[in-house]
């Protein structure tokens, strides 16, 4: 039997629908903080600009971090066909990314409740560092909702040795937040007052 050329094997067509998928996201993100660059620099003589940054964001980011290299173990050990093993790493891992959502909310509260929030118009670059963050939190919700299916799916077997794209594409996904997570900060430090 002959195949057409132009139709994709299933494996192929799912690698190439993430990475367009992780494509778009980058395009995104990259954009609001391009963004968020050019309105912090128009507010910039804005004393309420100031505001400084939640200590809280450091621990979510190591979170971040952690997450992203649990989940690049969990790479490791499906293509060992280590199936609990590789299940209980993804567990954790979504335990993790849930922790981050909760610090993140404290962190919204914390800046919510600060100086830039109670004095009237400053509301400028606090608002937009609190919109991107929960932008960024959205997706990390995202993130945990796809950790938890391949988790379940890992433990029944789904993943071997061959077939493991989705514990790869949570990986890569999960990168591309740290990642993120981490040009958004650098923006964040660098156009408020920082960490007080």
């Amino acid at each position: 039997m002959l195949r057409n050329s132009t139709v994709l094997e299933p494996d192929r067509r799912q690698r190439q629908g993430g990475n367009l998928f992780l494509a778009s996201l980058v395009m995104f993100f990259l954009s609001s903080i391009l963004l968020y660059g050019i309105y912090a620099y128009w507010r910039r003589n804005d004393p309420q600009s100031l505001a400084p940054l939640p200590w809280s964001f450091l621990v979510s980011t190591v979170c971040l971090v952690v997450v992203s290299l649990l989940v690049h173990l969990a790479t490791r050990t499906v293509r060992r066909e280590k199936r609990w093993l590789t299940s209980g790493i993804l567990l954790v891992s979504s335990l993790i990314a849930v922790f981050f959502v909760v610090v993140q909310s404290m962190s919204m509260e914390t800046m919510v409740s600060g100086s830039a929030f109670t004095a009237g118009t400053g509301k400028g670059v606090a608002g937009m560092v609190i919109v991107l963050a929960i932008l960024h939190a959205a997706h990390v919700v995202g993130g945990i909702i796809t950790l938890g299916i391949v988790s379940v799916k890992s433990l029944y077997g789904y993943y071997d040795h061959e077939r493991h794209w989705p514990v790869d594409f949570a990986a890569h996904y999960w990168h591309f937040l740290d990642l993120v997570w981490l040009c958004m900060l650098a923006a964040f430090w660098m156009t408020t007052g920082g960490f007080q």
